[in-house]
C-alpha cells in the first residue's frame, strides 16, 4: 500500500510540474509576440492651414436648348397644292411665300360677289336719291343700304380666303423637311413642314427652391453642350413666378446668340450658375471631410488662420 501511495504522489507531482512549465512557457511566448506587434511603423499625418477668402458660389444644373420661335406650317384652307416655293433646309425670310394652294374656285366666287356688290351699290345710290325726293320711306332706304354692306362684306371674305391660299413665313428662320409634293390635297390638319428660328436660342432649366431668392433677371450663365468644346454664355430674361409644387423647383429661361449655328434646338445643356460671392469663407478640402451618422467630421488636422 505504501508503494502505491508513493507512485501516485510521484505522478501527481510530475503532472503538476508539467502544467506549471507549460503555463510559464506560453506566458513567455505571448509576451514576446506582444513586443513584436507593438513595434508599428510611424503614421504620416498631413495638416492643412486654411484662412478666410472670397468664394464664388456656383451650382451645376442641367437644361435643354429650345428654339426662339418654332411652328408647324399648315394651310388654313383646303385645296390642291399648286406650287412650292421653298427648298428643304433653307433659310426663309418673314413674309416669303412658301407654297400656293389652287384658288380658281375662290376667284370665280369673288367675281360673282363683286357683281352682286356693284348691283347693291347701285340700288343703294338710287334709293338715296328717291329718299331725298321723299319718293320712298327711310325703311326702304335702310334695306338697300344693308344689302350693299352685306355684299361688300361677302366680297372681303372671299378676298381673305384667297389671301390664305398663299402660305407665307410668319418669321425668318430655317425651314425643315417638307411632307407634301405639288398636287397634294392639303387640309388644315396636313403638316407641311416645320419652321424654326435659330439665330437666338432659349435655355430652359430649373433650380431648387432654396436658391430662388438668389436669382436675378439679367444674370449671366455659362453652359456647354455634348460633343462641342466651346463654352457658351446666356442671359436670364424670364423667371417662372411660382415654385413647381411637385418638384419644388423654379423654372428659368435664358437667351443666347447662335449666329454661327453651332447650337441646335433640343440639345442637352450643362449649366453653371453663379449665385454670388461669399466673403471671408473658410474653404476646407473635400478629402478632409468624412460623412458620419450624425453629420460630418474632419479626417485631417485643420488649423484656421485668422485674418490679420
Amino acid at each position: 500500500m505504501k508503494v502505491k501511495y508513493i507512485v501516485i504522489t510521484i505522478l501527481a507531482v510530475a503532472l503538476g510540474g508539467m502544467i506549471i512549465y507549460r503555463i510559464t512557457k506560453n506566458k513567455s511566448e505571448n509576451e514576446k509576440e506582444g513586443d513584436k506587434k507593438g513595434k508599428k511603423p510611424a503614421v504620416t499625418v498631413s495638416g492643412v492651414v486654411v484662412k478666410p477668402q472670397d468664394f464664388s458660389n456656383t451650382i451645376s444644373l442641367s437644361g435643354s436648348i429650345d428654339a426662339n420661335e418654332q411652328i408647324e406650317i399648315r394651310s388654313e384652307v383646303s385645296g390642291i397644292v399648286e406650287s412650292i416655293s421653298f427648298t428643304e433646309g433653307s433659310q426663309v425670310s418673314k413674309g416669303q411665300v412658301l407654297l400656293k394652294v389652287n384658288d380658281v374656285e375662290l376667284r370665280a366666287q369673288l367675281i360673282q360677289a363683286k357683281t352682286k356688290e356693284n348691283l347693291a351699290s347701285e340700288n343703294e345710290r338710287r334709293a338715296k336719291l328717291l329718299l331725298q325726293k321723299e319718293a320712298i320711306s327711310q325703311e326702304e332706304y335702310d334695306i338697300s343700304s344693308a344689302d350693299f354692306r352685306t355684299m361688300k362684306a361677302q366680297t372681303q371674305l372671299i378676298q381673305a380666303q384667297i389671301g390664305k391660299t398663299s402660305i407665307r413665313a410668319p418669321f425668318s428662320g430655317r425651314i425643315g423637311l417638307r411632307n407634301i409634293s405639288p398636287g397634294t390635297y392639303v387640309t388644315p390638319t396636313t403638316l407641311i413642314a416645320n419652321l424654326v428660328s435659330t439665330n437666338q436660342l432659349k435655355i430652359t432649366f430649373s433650380i431648387p427652391e432654396k436658391y430662388a431668392s438668389q436669382i436675378v433677371k439679367g444674370s449671366q450663365i455659362n453652359f456647354t453642350v455634348p460633343n462641342v468644346a466651346d463654352k457658351f454664355t446666356a442671359k436670364i430674361y424670364a423667371l417662372e413666378p411660382a415654385i413647381e409644387m411637385t418638384t419644388r423647383t423654379m423654372k428659368i429661361r435664358a437667351l443666347t446668340e447662335n449666329s454661327n449655328g453651332k447650337l441646335l434646338p433640343g440639345t442637352f445643356a450643362n449649366i453653371e450658375l453663379a449665385l454670388g460671392n461669399i466673403q471671408d469663407a473658410i474653404i476646407i478640402p473635400t478629402e478632409a471631410v468624412i460623412p458620419i451618422q450624425d453629420g460630418k467630421k474632419f479626417s485631417l488636422p485643420i488649423t484656421v488662420k485668422p485674418r490679420k
